[in-house]
């Protein structure tokens, strides 16, 4: 079941099944739940209908706590950063959306980013809470996120990215590498590593493969196509960094430039950019391509 945003159309809420303890109130157990939120702030959101129980109706401060019960809360961030970038719908029908992504603006809510991300801004703009991005990309890569409008037909556009029926190219701007001979076929492990937001190339058999051509050639620098046949975190600037061209601009690889969370520089956006997506539409039989209006600079 969907539930709208008091007032207004928002992003669906986040789902929590109470843990097992011994609370006397869904607020009591919430509070150790989150410790890092605080009582004042449930109150407040529960006051504002912003607390749900599985029926979508709002879960009131004397609500009486039962193990695993189904929970609906609507994530908050206070004073939260606007992105300074508007985000450009290229398609929309009763299925599918496809939006153009800028560089800095997350596709969905986690951690400091609610409202400014590109879920919560089209589910306002398009007045449908049933929007569900049907892949990612990351929040400092721009360009092209696919979006299912439609939970009916959701899993058919699903199935074209987890049975990789789906050709993507992206585009990156990063330093010349004349030793090699391109095309290249960059395949390696991807796992973890510290601190907990980055990945790396581990020993072990390979789950990912980009293919890397070049574009053009402008000095010390490159416009390279990337073409990922898997989809990791990171995937496509590990594999550059690891060629020795790690992409412009990038500030955790090779190596770790900046904390977490520090302030964005709007003036060195990433060089990555989510160009085309091309597929045979998994309803209509029909072959799509989407290309991104964005473009990257030198």
């Amino acid at each position: 079941m969907s539930v709208a945003l008091p007032h207004s159309v928002g992003p669906r809420p986040s789902t929590v099944h109470l843990p097992q303890g011994n609370w006397s109130s869904v607020l009591d157990c919430l509070c150790a739940h989150f410790a890092s939120i605080s009582r004042e702030v449930w109150l407040d959101r529960m006051a504002r209908g912003r607390v749900l129980g599985a029926d979508g109706l709002p879960i009131g401060p004397f609500a009486a706590y039962k193990v695993g019960l189904r929970v609906q809360y609507f994530r908050e961030v206070a004073q939260e950063i606007e992105v300074p970038f508007v985000e450009t719908i290229l398609y929309a029908d009763e299925h599918l959306v496809v939006a153009d992504k800028p560089h800095f603006l997350p596709v969905t809510p986690s951690g400091s980013y609610v409202e400014q991300t590109l879920l919560a801004r089209l589910v306002r703009r398009l007045g449908n809470p049933q929007l569900v991005p049907i892949h990612r990309i990351d929040r400092l890569t721009a360009g092209l996120v696919l979006f299912s409008a439609n939970p009916q037909t959701r899993d058919s556009y699903q199935a074209l990215f987890r049975d990789r029926q789906i050709s993507k190219c992206y585009e990156a701007i990063a330093p010349a590498l004349p030793h090699l001979l391109f095309p290249q076929v960059r395949q390696s492990r991807l796992a973890g590593a510290e601190p907990f937001f980055l990945m790396q190339e581990v020993a072990g058999s390979a789950n990912t493969e980009t293919r890397i051509e070049v574009r053009e050639s402008r000095g010390e620098l490159c416009r390279y196509a990337l073409y990922p046949v898997t989809g990791k975190k990171h995937q496509l600037r590990v594999h550059m960094a690891a060629l020795g061209a790690g992409i412009c601009n990038d500030p955790f690889y090779p190596h770790l430039k900046v904390a977490a969370d520090a302030t964005d520089d709007y003036r060195l956006p990433l060089k990555l950019l989510a160009q085309s997506l091309q597929f045979n539409d998994p309803l209509s039989g029909a072959e799509r391509r989407f290309d991104s209006q964005l473009s990257l600079t030198w």
